[in-house]
């Protein structure tokens, strides 16, 4: 899949990018029909407990899915991003069958 990753306001280390790649990566085992995707990496406030912040947009044939979450690592709040775009995915294409 065609990703866009942005890091706002910092550097990302490789091994992150290539880390969301390969996760989000995984989400065409569930519908194979993404067009691309947009994620989205930013540290919200410096001094609070969760404030990495990763958006997570998909561009499906008819439907544009967002999904944003904060934790205390990127790669934590990309795991929950990675859930919750699945749980999205799977109710898109049930949504798209039963049509």
């Amino acid at each position: 899949m065609k990703l866009q990753i942005q890091s706002v306001h910092f550097n990302a280390d490789q091994s992150l990018l290539d880390f969301i790649q390969k996760k989000l990566d995984k989400l065409e085992t569930f519908y194979d029909r993404v067009i691309s995707g947009e994620v989205i990496l930013r540290v919200s406030k410096p001094e609070s407990h969760d404030n990495k912040m990763v958006e997570v947009k998909l561009f499906v044939p008819g439907a544009t899915l967002f999904c944003k979450e904060e934790a205390n690592s990127f790669e934590t709040a990309t795991d929950s991003a990675y859930e919750d775009m699945r749980k999205q995915l799977i109710k898109h294409k049930d949504k798209l069958a039963t049509h």
